[in-house]
């Protein structure tokens, strides 16, 4: 990032918390590169203040923002206008300014999820996905598992009146052109016995929570860290199950090291995160040449400190 001056510009992130987060790392380093005279902040705002905290940081032009945990779903209702996918989703990853006041906001998130399983030698049609949580981030993963068009999506949720009104969201639009090919999607309890016989029959595994995440960039994994759903539930995983961790820190995840002892493809949540954070700053400089390996260069850079 070169020296921050009167006529620097403003974007960044939105959430609580936010202290760990590796997107200003990533995004100066290709606003360096792009030569864009911009700063990236992470910015922790708790959910009582969002809504003063977006019309601040719209008032003095700031020129973008990504939402991360707990905003995703709360502050779809704070903007002015929203894409297509963001109403699909009712969850938002990224604000654009509005030429009239206030936010566009739209999602990034499922192409940046998306992405590495595309660059995957595996065919995702007909597959059966198990995804944990229903959260905002999920909602994403759901989005791009039904545009892969899998077999089967089931849901894992810890409420029941919770997991009802993501999958009431989320189900397909019967009228929509797209309808041709129906992905079943479904939904269980953690805490149902069924659970097991779902993860045993799972070609992709997705952990969606925050469960065994750190925020400390250093920390190693260990046996004993808290995993998605705990530790016993996984021991009889299948080398052909690919399991995905949206979590990048650590790196890998106590969940991801025990898929490689069982000879599972594990994929961690660091190519999302960066893949998003492009689309992001294309949306916000109108620049479709941003520089994703410097952004990969200085996260992988960052966590290897």
């Amino acid at each position: 990032m070169g020296m921050i001056s009167g006529t620097t510009s403003l974007i960044g992130l939105l959430g609580q918390p936010v202290h760990h987060s590796l997107s200003p790392v990533m995004q100066n380093a290709a606003l360096a590169a792009m030569n864009l005279d911009w700063c990236y902040m992470a910015m922790p705002c708790e959910t009582n203040d969002l809504a003063n905290v977006l019309c601040a940081l719209r008032s003095i032009n700031c020129l973008g923002l990504n939402i991360t945990i707990p905003h995703k779903q709360d502050v779809a209702k704070a903007c002015r206008e929203l894409s297509p996918l963001a109403k699909r989703l009712k969850a938002v990853n990224t604000l654009i300014p509005h030429a009239d006041g206030g936010w566009t906001g739209t999602n990034t998130d499922v192409a940046g999820f998306i992405a590495p399983l595309q660059e995957s030698k595996c065919e995702w049609h007909g597959r059966r996905a198990v995804v944990l949580g229903c959260g905002g981030s999920a909602r994403a993963v759901v989005a791009g598992l039904q545009d892969l068009k899998l077999a089967q999506i089931m849901v894992v949720g810890r409420r029941s009146d919770a997991l009802k009104r993501f999958l009431d969201d989320l189900k397909p639009n019967p009228a929509s052109s797209e309808s041709d090919y129906q992905v079943l999607l479904q939904g269980i309890l953690q805490d149902d016995h069924a659970l097991v016989e779902q993860l045993t029959k799972a070609d992709l595994v997705v952990n969606t929570t925050p469960v065994g995440m750190s925020q400390n960039r250093s920390e190693t994994s260990t046996p004993r860290a808290p995993m998605p759903l705990g530790k016993k539930i996984w021991q009889n995983l299948s080398p052909k199950t690919t399991l995905y961790d949206l979590i990048y820190t650590p790196k890998p995840t106590a969940w991801l090291t025990l898929g490689t002892e069982h000879g599972c493809h594990c994929i961690d949540g660091l190519e999302m995160l960066i893949q998003q954070g492009a689309a992001s700053l294309r949306l916000w400089s109108g620049n479709n040449q941003v520089p994703v390996e410097e952004m990969r260069k200085a996260a992988l850079g960052w966590l290897t400190v």
